[in-house]
């Protein structure tokens, strides 16, 4: 059934590129003509498509969001995709700054078996986590690795991280949605963008098993400063490209790899 044109043209006068494709999910995601009003009005205020309706699609999975947690991006599939490639069963997996969840999600639907912990030092966002992973993962509120059982040192095969990277000057230039609605920490990355990144490097060598992997997504203009600290911190180190998205992932291994 065709969108209702005027709620289109509602949509569309407050910016909505994809007017159709919006008016159709808000509508099948409202129970009544006054949910569907409500929903319309958060979203014409500005409000993020995913937080209105509560999920967003990634990596083939309906994701769980909500008001206040940081929204998954399409680019992070890459991230996703690599640390399943990493990943099989028995594997202690991480993921750090985990938000909503996602890319833990991605891995454990698509590698059965194994140790997964994620983390974040949001609640609104380690909230959101449990209820995507349910029983798939423990999920543990803490800055990085403070976050993590001590158990795990030394003992993780794959370590993922979407940590903050926007450089602090920027957050001024990112569209409303993201900046008035998700969490600084999941943007603020310091005033190059790699603050955190750089501590999630620093620490991983203490946490990786012999072999395991580090994987972080980056913008494409600081890899090659990302790719020069995982080196220095003894791990070596290449990058993943997906050009389609503008999507970056720095990938590091530690030494005594048992995989190529």
């Amino acid at each position: 059934m065709p969108a209702d044109p005027a709620l289109v043209a509602r949509l569309r006068a407050a910016g909505s590129v994809f007017a159709e494709e919006e008016a159709d999910l808000l509508a099948a995601a409202a129970a009544s003509t006054a949910a569907l009003t409500t929903l319309v009005r958060r979203r014409v205020a500005g409000e993020p498509l995913e937080q209105v309706l509560g999920w967003t699609a990634f990596y083939g999975l309906r994701v769980q969001v909500e008001p206040g947690v940081f929204v998954p991006r399409r680019r992070t599939e890459l991230l996703a995709r690599e640390a399943i490639a990493a990943s099989q069963p028995g594997a202690v997996v991480v993921d750090l700054c985990c938000g909503s969840g996602a890319v833990a999600l991605a891995v454990a639907t698509h590698v059965p078996g194994i140790d997964l912990h994620a983390a974040d030092v949001d609640g609104v966002a380690v909230r959101c986590a449990r209820r995507n992973l349910g029983a798939l993962g423990q999920v543990h509120q803490g800055d990085l690795f403070e976050a993590l059982p001590a158990g795990l040192r030394g003992h993780v095969d794959v370590l993922v991280a979407n940590g903050p990277y926007v450089p602090t000057d920027a957050i001024a230039l990112m569209p409303p949605e993201a900046r008035d609605h998700e969490p600084a920490t999941a943007l603020d990355g310091g005033p190059d963008g790699l603050a955190v990144l750089r501590q999630v490097v620093a620490g991983a060598a203490l946490w990786l098993a012999p072999g395991g992997r580090l994987l972080l997504e980056c913008a494409d203009q600081q890899a090659a400063a990302i790719v020069a600290a995982v080196r220095d911190a003894g791990l070596g180190a290449r990058l993943v490209h997906d050009d389609e998205h503008g999507a970056v992932v720095a990938l590091g291994v530690a030494p005594d790899a048992a995989r190529p």
